[in-house]
């Protein structure tokens, strides 16, 4: 049973990986922790249950992780997808100390394997969960618990006591009664606000009520949106977030991974106009593939289609929901409900702008388009080979970048200067700090452990003083 009239060392909002990590490290600190899970038991962990893989440094190749991926070519690669829209000492914090997380993790009971087929050119940059998220979220939990950590599912932080800056007490709805639970420090790791949509609606108006929700629907913001009552600083844009293209025929909520359609690399992609609006082939998908959700929210109904044949249907990740299929692009614009006209011009435009190539889809390749705007700059072929196939697209928000800022510490920053002494934060709620914009596959899970970690760390040492 948990006592929670009990003065606590370290109070851990969240369930997720993020919150996870802080309340080992501070437990191993020898601080008391508790976690407070939103969600019932079975719904734990968040956006963790959805992920496979974390994206780590390391300077050779393993029985996990098939070559040697630098801290500076990581660097790289973020500044890329970011445009640079990161903050440069936390981001190269994230990505040094990511080099301890496969040996940290494993010592709490995480178990990895080699990539196996289908999993997007990320063999030799992350590292990938045997079982998946679930199954790290399991191992993790059981480590906790292990050490003494208590957690409380059904457990919603619905306001927070600060002054100053300075965390006093959490205010909470568990099984339909309100309870206050006080503790020395505060780690924040309830992650951001994209099951709000009326949140998502103050920036995006009446276009997110076409968003579906990939993610866990009990990221609702409520610790966020408290934090900055209480004058934390914001970070970040509210329109930038990790959005992904996903089947519109998903579930509203929770649709996880498997919604996910990686086959836009190997067709077009229209509008409800049937007209191309964004290079399918910028860059490896890897790095461009979580663009995506915010292009087709930029477009009429917040909808697209992508168009394949059937030299590309095998080469890519199977999709949950069968595709539309017609033996012509005219009986497929009908399956879709776009104008046959328009999509058939669309796809012999695209046709005849396809240069010749060897195609390889490994590398940037020489298969790209002449003379038609938007290009296709890699992976262009010919879309002439029947069966012709489609699937209905939706903006899929796995989680939002809007949130509290930090400084190396996971001290949340004040908007009255300087940060506080005892509020931490880790994981999404503070990966705008990082993520200005765009998205690096398996970096959200690496901004969440590196930060928990160090947040736990924090915590403790604050309570222990």
């Amino acid at each position: 049973m948990i006592d929670l009239t009990q003065e606590l060392d370290v109070l851990v909002a969240g369930g997720g990986n993020a919150a996870l990590c802080a309340a080992i490290a501070a437990r191993r600190q020898g601080a008391s922790v508790l976690i407070l899970e939103a969600a019932p038991r079975f719904f734990r962990g968040g956006n963790t249950r959805h992920t496979r893989n974390l994206r780590i440094a390391h300077d050779e190749p393993n029985g996990v992780l098939t070559g040697a991926y630098a801290a500076d070519e990581y660097w790289q690669d973020l500044k890329r997808v970011t445009a640079e829209n990161t903050n440069d000492k936390l981001a190269r914090q994230a990505i040094d100390q990511s080099r301890e997380l496969m040996a940290w993790l494993t010592d709490q009971g995480v178990h990895f394997q080699p990539p196996f087929r289908g999993t997007l050119h990320l063999g030799r940059t992350n590292a990938f969960f045997l079982g998946g998220g679930r199954a790290m979220l399991n191992a993790l939990y059981s480590t906790a618990e292990r050490l003494g950590v208590g957690v409380l599912y059904e457990a919603e932080v619905v306001d927070l006591s600060a002054s100053d800056g300075v965390f006093e007490a959490a205010h909470l709805v568990h099984r339909g009664a309100h309870q206050t639970v006080r503790a020395k420090a505060l780690v924040a790791a309830a992650g951001g606000y994209e099951a709000n949509i009326a949140w998502l609606k103050e920036s995006w108006g009446d276009q997110a009520e076409n968003f579906l929700i990939r993610g866990t629907p009990y990221n609702r913001g409520t610790v966020l949106r408290r934090l900055l009552e209480r004058g934390a600083r914001p970070v970040g844009e509210p329109k930038q977030c990790h959005a992904v293209a996903i089947d519109a025929r998903s579930p509203r909520f929770d649709g996880g991974i498997v919604t996910r359609l990686d086959c836009i690399v190997f067709g077009i992609v229209v509008n409800r106009e049937a007209v191309r609006f964004y290079d399918e082939g910028e860059d490896l998908w890897t790095k461009r593939y979580a663009i995506w959700g915010r292009l087709l929210a930029e477009q009429p109904d917040q909808i697209g289609y992508v168009i394949i044949d059937s030299k590309a249907v095998n080469r890519f990740m199977p999709s949950v929901f069968p595709p539309m299929e017609g033996s012509s692009i005219g009986e497929l614009a009908n399956q879709l409900g776009l104008k046959r006209d328009r999509l058939t011009r669309t796809v012999n435009e695209f046709n005849e702008a396809v240069q010749p190539g060897t195609f390889d889809e490994t590398i940037l390749d020489d298969c790209r388009t002449e003379g038609i705007v938007p290009p296709k700059s890699h992976w262009a072929t010919r879309i002439d080979t029947p069966p012709f196939y489609g699937y209905p697209l939706r903006p899929g928000i796995t989680f939002t970048y809007f949130g509290v800022a930090v400084n190396e510490d996971a001290k949340i920053g004040m908007q009255a200067g300087g940060a506080s002494e005892n509020m931490f934060a880790a994981g999404e709620i503070m990966v705008g700090n990082i993520l200005g914009q765009g998205y690096l596959g398996g970096v959200g899970m690496t901004i969440g452990s590196v930060f928990g970690r160090i947040a736990g760390k924090g915590a403790a040492a604050h309570a222990a003083r």
